[in-house]
């Protein structure tokens, strides 16, 4: 963690009696720490083993765990990461000082089936201590509680050291420290913090990460904290340390308590620490047992499997990623994947504690299944109020106050805000004005977005398309409801003209893959078969873009656009599941795509722009929602989601994908992010589908809409063609329905959008036909050049054939 270097200073020593006091600790000042700013900054891994947080709107505080220790914790919104780990160190004051995230076997225990509370226990391998830590959030206050016990086995006495590092206001390199009243305290700009204990501390110091000043180097040097500087007030890398006085068998509590200054920081450490760990932790436990008894019942296919505590922290993950002042603004992740290898000098990177209107609708759709349409209904109005911008896009996604983080565009951002405002019955007319600007802008933009939900590349994708139709059926819906039949026509006929061209624009019939009919991940023109790159933006490479496969295309089906017996998504399954799937010791997993580069490198190290793409359970929840819609069994995918989670029943966002090398284990997370709240409402919404047997998510309306239910096939013919006055446009083609070659039957077309000449005819399903354009003038009839146009019909219920006259 830091480099040991040696630096003694003379100074008086702090007892432990005077830092329970809220006088100076000393009459004469002690002195300011050198080594200002101190080596750069970094945050933790985004694989978090527990994480929690008071049910209560007056406790702004988040803490996480991973690696045996404190990682960051987030006050006052979960967006502001204020540190980069709190962890013990340990001395026998003569031969060792070791960190305790290094020299430690770990073992973590959810120790209340309906709270959000962790039991760290750290054994030295050295076999000499262990340390015993309970997590707790005060419910009436910003204060993360440790109540810890530390114990030793052999060869006493030892020395113990709280080193807390902080990274105030998302930052690691602008915080000033110093000693007051018993405690640690530190700021930066509107964030400080206050680290106490309730034995006090023998010795403090604040110092500057990797320097002379830095109390654990100094510590390293000889094993004994000479240096104690009362201050570090130049902005920089601050590391505080002090000594906790013990015995062989000694508990107590540490409070790290968070304010807008240092006053209130510390009164919150100090109110915490008076009223007792126990109490503390009641309440907190309580207010989750509460929660999770105003939800509705824990489904048939959780409890008959032996999985509701996994589910109930499935639940409790998602409630606690939502922000206590923004209400209804979940983050996607208390994390920062890799954060270990991301500079934390700044403030820019927002890592996972972001808001993307796609994870909110996957969370809001679970919490709606599991009966907190409440929680959905605030993430519906934040949405439309906060995120939503004056043309009716939305972000990619955002700060919890609406400003950017990351900048591009996803369409089925802008959709699926769309869907939820509809599956909440939210039909009033101020959410129609709102809803309405959203739809507008689909129809002007799509269907090709700048990024799909990969947020790499751009496109004609499967799952941004089935998105948009179904914001548009969705939005139609509302219209109509509101009045407006004309919107609502407009974005059907939309949506049909859509649903009906996904497969020419992103089924390719010429790919590199099995029997080379399948849907693509992304197309960049349209036109699925001309063997276009793509690259990667992810270190992938430059490949054919028929050569890249993901199963986003299983959207067309969980959201309503195709029925599940589709052919050209039944044909495209066989392509996934040889390119993409492998089979874990905990139960089948996917890729997101193939040559994905969004994961850790060949050998294990973090990612930093180029990796290798590694499994994501989510996908497996998806894959079995497929299963139910045809009609199939999805409890094998329930039970592969619940056992990649950790030891903290934490479902992470990517999994290892191959035999366990570099600190990794087969089918169990990697440092990406864990938890994800993706991954988690994934996991309950699944759940729930296999209750129902079908998805819970497709909006009805959509699925009614395009039902494999329907007698023909409405084909929409379209055609380009300029015309002199008194002349018009028809199809002719072999089928009697088109005219069966015969001019004088031919189809005649509309040109109310001229030059766009239009006809509907229906036609049977699963039937192939040629046809070509004629133009009458009088008794005249001069036909297209070129070869006979071919189509096929599907399954589906409308096909659109969009043309150019070829003269």
């Amino acid at each position: 963690m830091k480099s040991p270097k040696r630096r003694r200073a003379t100074i008086a020593l702090l007892t432990a009696a005077a830092l329970l006091t809220s006088a100076p600790v000393s009459a004469a000042p002690l002195a300011d720490a050198p080594g200002a700013p101190g080596t750069g900054a970094a945050w933790t891994t985004g694989g978090k083993e527990g994480f929690g947080t008071a049910t209560d709107a007056a406790s702004k505080v988040w803490f996480t765990l991973g690696q045996g220790i404190s990682h960051e914790i987030y006050y006052p919104t979960v967006d502001v990461a204020n540190v980069q780990d709190l962890q013990y160190v340990v001395s026998d004051g003569a031969g060792f000082t070791q960190l305790e995230r290094d020299h430690t076997s770990k073992q973590l225990v959810l120790t209340d089936p309906r709270s959000l509370s962790y039991r760290q226990i750290n054994t030295a391998t050295n076999g000499r201590y262990r340390i015993t830590k309970t997590h707790t959030a005060d419910p009436a206050r910003s204060t993360v509680l440790i109540q810890t016990r530390f114990e030793v086995l052999s060869g006493g006495p030892l020395q113990l050291y709280v080193l807390y590092n902080p990274s105030l206001n998302n930052s690691g390199m602008g915080d000033t420290g110093a000693t007051f009243g018993g405690q640690l305290v530190a700021s930066d700009g509107p964030v400080s913090s206050a680290l106490a204990a309730s034995t006090g501390f023998v010795k403090a110091t604040s110092g500057y990460s990797g320097t002379a000043s830095d109390g654990y180097v100094d510590l390293s040097g000889d094993h004994v904290l000479g240096a104690q500087y009362d201050s570090a007030s130049t902005p920089g890398n601050l590391v505080q340390l002090g000594q906790i006085p013990v015995g062989t068998d000694t508990t107590f509590t540490l409070a790290i308590g968070f304010g807008g200054d240092r006053g209130a920081a510390s009164a919150n450490a100090s109110a915490s620490l008076a009223g007792g760990f126990a109490a503390a932790d009641t309440a907190y436990r309580s207010g989750w047992s509460g929660y999770l008894s105003s939800l509705a019942a824990v489904p048939r296919s959780i409890s008959g499997a032996g999985l509701t505590t996994q589910y109930n922290v499935a639940l409790m993950t998602l409630k606690a990623h939502e922000d206590k002042t923004y209400p209804g603004a979940n983050v996607a992740s208390l994390t920062n994947p890799w954060g270990e290898a991301k500079d934390a000098n700044g403030t820019g990177d927002c890592g996972y504690h972001a808001v993307w209107s796609r994870d909110l609708y996957q969370v809001s759709t679970a919490q709606i299944a599991a009966g907190d349409s409440a929680a959905a209904n605030r993430s519906v109005d934040y949405l439309f109020t906060v995120q939503q911008r004056p043309d009716g896009s939305f972000p990619q996604n955002t700060r919890l106050d609406g400003t950017n983080c990351w900048t591009s565009l996803q369409m089925d951002e802008v959709a699926f805000p769309i869907v939820l405002a509809w599956q909440l019955s939210r039909f009033d007319a101020g959410m129609w004005a709102k809803v309405k600007k959203s739809a507008d802008f689909l129809v002007a933009h799509g269907p090709s977005t700048p990024q799909e939900r990969w947020e790499e590349n751009g496109g004609y994708s499967p799952s941004t398309i089935a998105a948009e139709i179904a914001g548009l059926i969705c939005a139609a819906d509302i219209a109509e409801r509101n009045g407006d039949t004309a919107g609502a026509a407009r974005y059907r006929e939309t949506a049909d003209r859509w649903q009906a061209q996904v497969s020419a624009w992103t089924f390719t019939t010429s790919g590199p893959l099995g029997d080379g009919r399948y849907f693509h991940r992304i197309d960049g023109n349209g036109d699925p078969n001309d063997g276009q790159n793509v690259f990667l933006q992810n270190g992938g490479g430059n490949h054919d873009e028929r050569a890249i496969i993901d199963a986003g295309f299983l959207d067309l089906v969980r959201l309503g656009v195709k029925p599940a017996a589709d052919p050209d998504v039944a044909a495209s399954v066989p392509e996934v599941d040889s390119t993409l799937k492998v089979d874990t010791p905990n139960g089948p997993m996917w890729y997101r795509y193939n040559h994905d580069g969004y994961g850790e490198t060949a050998s294990g190290g973090p990612y930093t722009g180029a990796g290798v793409g590694r499994l994501w359970p989510l996908l497996t929840g998806e894959r079995g929602e497929y299963e139910l819609a045809n009609g199939r069994s999805a409890t094998a995918h329930l039970s592969a989601m619940a056992a990649s989670a950790n030891p903290g029943y934490l479902i992470p966002e990517q999994v290892w994908d191959r035999q366990s090398t570099g600190g990794f284990t087969f089918g169990e997370g990697t440092g990406s992010a864990t938890p994800l709240a993706w991954s988690m409402a994934q996991f309950v919404r699944l759940a729930h589908s296999i209750d129902a047997g079908a998805p819970v998510e497709t909006p009805s309306v959509v699925k009614q809409r395009y039902s494999a239910a329907c007698s023909g096939v409405a084909a929409k013919f379209t055609v380009n063609a300029t015309t002199s006055w008194g002349q018009n446009i028809f199809v002719v083609g072999d089928r009697a329905e088109l005219g069966g070659w015969n001019p004088a039957n031919a189809v005649p077309m509309a040109s109310a959008d001229y030059p766009l000449w239009t006809a509907k005819v229906t036609l049977p399903k699963g039937a192939a036909f040629q046809y070509k354009y004629i133009r009458k003038e009088g008794g005249n009839v001069t036909w297209e050049s070129g070869a006979n146009r071919v189509g096929t019909t599907s399954d589906g219920c409308t096909l659109a054939l969009n043309d150019t006259w070829r003269s």
